[in-house]
């Protein structure tokens, strides 16, 4: 545990200063390398045996939408998007490795690794909104908090299994901690940056999209169980890989950006 600790305050020296003070500019280069990295260790899961290349292929068709959808104004994602989904049809059709027969799960691998990890433009677009640092750091401390409470009331009160199937360790009162642990993060960063925000209306949105977070946790830990690995990478002693750090993160940030935009106006 005085690992994973070490490991999360060394992280947090190095972004807090960066997202306070480095302005829209700082996001717009941490997110493009973490999704790079992200990529790496995806890739050294869902093609072992391939990984220089997957990483290669997988980057270009992430790089085309994400590029798009952020620095181009107007720009056609959903036919880019289309583009990306006929390349890697072709792709795996010149390269179909081994066995024909799973190939269609080859194509499956690249388009999920594009899209899931893709989902980390959401941050830079939350930035870019009115109170975009508030925002972002309600993303980090929804997702980042969810987690630790999750894992303290799951190690010290949690008996019974949330999902054991696909996660063992995880249980209800882990859940319960970790919807508390986000709720009490986001009154927090309402508090200092974003006081319009209601009470009410805090509570129930970092109780939702803790939940969807969870959700994202699992939906990572069904995925490394299904390429047979146990952590998505190194990187982070105690944590496993960037991936590991990230999973509730990809599932929050699309969503409060959604519910920023269309909902909340």
């Amino acid at each position: 545990m005085l690992t994973r600790l070490l490991a999360a305050l060394v992280g947090l020296a190095v972004l807090l200063p960066a997202l306070v003070w480095g302005g829209e500019v700082a996001v717009e280069i941490i997110v493009p390398v973490v999704a790079a990295l992200c990529v790496l260790e995806y890739a050294g899961m869902a093609f072992p045996d391939d990984r220089v290349v997957a990483s290669v292929f997988t980057l270009l068709g992430l790089g085309v939408v994400y590029v798009a959808a952020l620095y181009v104004p107007d720009a056609p994602v959903a036919w880019l998007a289309a583009v990306v989904l006929v390349a890697t049809l072709i792709f795996v059709t010149l390269r179909p490795g081994a066995s024909l027969e799973r190939a269609a799960d080859k194509v499956g691998r690249y388009l999920v690794g594009m899209g899931w990890i893709g989902l980390l433009a959401f941050l830079p677009l939350l930035r870019r909104l009115e109170l975009g640092l508030a925002w972002v750091f309600m993303v980090l401390v929804i997702s980042w908090l969810g987690d630790t409470g999750a894992y303290f009331a799951g190690r010290f009160f949690g008996k019974r299994k949330l999902y054991p199937r696909v996660s063992p360790k995880k249980t209800w009162a882990g859940a319960v901690g970790g919807v508390v642990a986000a709720v009490l993060g986001a009154f927090v960063v309402r508090a200092v940056g974003v006081p319009s925000l209601g009470v009410l209306e805090t509570a129930l949105l970092a109780a939702v999209l803790c939940v969807f977070g969870i959700l994202g946790d699992l939906g990572e830990s069904l995925l490394k169980r299904a390429f047979s690995v146990k952590d998505s990478g190194w990187i982070m002693p105690g944590h496993g890989g960037l991936l590991d750090r990230i999973d509730s993160l990809l599932f929050v940030a699309p969503l409060l950006y959604g519910y920023l935009v269309w909902v909340r106006g």
